[in-house]
């Protein structure tokens, strides 16, 4: 099929910092790129390599721990947008490649290819804060893991890079924390799904790789136009049902059970999670 016919089939995996983005993605990606699978060119593209250029003094800011990289304002959404417009349409696009143990302006020199893929995962903090770039992902994700969880993760990985306990949770409470309650929580009701407990929750990520890779198929078949007016469609059908389903009394007292609507991956799973993990 030629690249004209192609057209990368966009998953945004959101949560809070440290809520275990990556592993959802590479579970996902070891299922999608297994021997004799369908999508076998699959990548992951991380919101971090969109952070904007800083002034001079918010470099000075930053290296004393007291820029807040998880508002809004941090970030190149212009970029953001441009770029996965080009990756959604099969066009080859070159982002920076964020290191943390790096200085954010020595990340931001270096760069890499990013190639024509059949699914391109994309992980970020924010990824449904603006609606322009939220309406380009096919499916939404959200990662929902409890804030405990999300600090010790926090704590565990800093300190690994030769930060302070300290310095850790200070940043924690002056910015992770309010920046989360502000701007990232407020995104989980235009998820398509919400994953409780992240990357441990096997059966749900089990449950939506098949759909993900006959979504893919159904890409390679129809024109870039078709299938990009039929995920904004399914994306307002899944905002519509989402907020009816979390008006709804749960049966168990948990609150956050996965559930899916009506969009060509998304299906109600909630009862069959339920069943699978009584028995």
């Amino acid at each position: 099929m030629s690249a004209n016919n192609k057209r990368t089939i966009l998953i945004g995996v959101a949560g809070g910092s440290s809520s275990g983005k990556t592993s959802v993605c590479e579970r996902i990606m070891q299922q999608l790129s297994g021997p004799g699978q369908l999508s076998s060119r699959v990548d992951m593209l991380s919101m971090s390599s969109f952070y904007r250029r800083l002034t001079d003094e918010e470099r000075k800011a930053a290296q004393a721990g007291l820029f807040n990289f998880d508002h809004p304002d941090a970030f190149d959404f212009d970029l953001m947008v441009s770029t996965l417009q080009d990756a959604r349409m099969g066009k080859p696009v070159r982002v920076a490649e964020y290191d943390p143990s790096l200085s954010l302006a020595a990340a931001q020199q270096r760069h890499r290819e990013l190639a024509l893929v059949d699914v391109l995962l994309v992980k970020g903090i924010l990824l449904f804060y603006q609606p322009r770039l939220r309406d380009l992902f096919d499916v939404k994700l959200f990662v929902d893991c409890d804030s405990d969880t999300r600090l010790a993760r926090r704590v565990r990985t800093d300190l690994a890079r030769g930060r302070s306990l300290v310095s850790t949770l200070n940043y924690h409470t002056e910015f992770v924390k309010p920046a989360f309650e502000g701007f990232c929580l407020p995104t989980k009701k235009y998820a398509d799904l919400v994953l409780p407990r992240g990357p441990e929750n096997l059966v749900a990520v089990e449950l939506m790789v098949p759909r993900i890779r006959d979504f893919a198929a159904e890409a390679t078949q129809a024109s870039p136009s078709k299938v990009a007016r039929r995920g904004r469609s399914n994306g307002k059908t899944a905002r519509h049902l989402s907020e009816s389903a979390a008006a709804q009394p749960q049966v168990s007292d948990r609150t956050d059970w996965p559930v899916w609507d009506t969009h060509p991956l998304i299906f109600i799973v909630a009862d069959e999670v339920r069943a699978q993990i009584l028995e």
